[in-house]
């Protein structure tokens, strides 16, 4: 649920910014970019940091080859994407690639929920949960690369 948190608190406190006077933030359309910056930010440090790794590692399907490898790309990918966003002119294609990748990711969130892994010590979400939540980040992508 930290992703949904990143998402959601950091899109709120920058359409705050932008109602306070921050002209760049001024809108929804730049407060979800930053919210999916963030929530990218996030998840991409999942990538790299002891333990979370080697659970990212495990979720994995087992039928794909280097895992270890698969993750550190998907993390960078991530954060790459993350500072996109955050640049108006590349922010459009930034939000396509970045519900490429996460649609890309999928299988690994369906596995993980299937043989029930774990994420920091806790269940990863049950499949509809995470699905749900699937439909939620690609769809506040494609509101930022085909929106206003």
């Amino acid at each position: 649920m930290a992703p949904l948190i990143a998402l959601v608190v950091g899109a709120a406190l920058a359409r705050l910014a932008g109602l306070a006077g921050v002209d760049p933030l001024d809108g929804w359309h730049p407060a979800l970019r930053v919210g999916l910056a963030l929530m990218f930010a996030l998840t991409a440090f999942a990538h790299f940091a002891h333990p979370r790794r080697a659970d990212l590692i495990a979720m994995v399907p087992p039928r794909l080859p280097r895992p270890d490898l698969l993750v550190t790309v998907t993390g960078v990918l991530e954060l790459v994407g993350a500072v996109a966003l955050l640049v108006p002119a590349t922010a459009r294609w930034a939000a396509a690639a970045l519900a490429l990748l996460m649609v890309a990711m999928f299988p690994a969130n369906v596995s993980a929920a299937r043989r029930r892994l774990t994420l920091g010590g806790r269940p990863v979400p049950p499949l509809p949960t995470r699905i749900v939540l699937q439909i939620l980040f690609v769809g506040v992508a494609a509101v930022i690369s085909f929106g206003p």
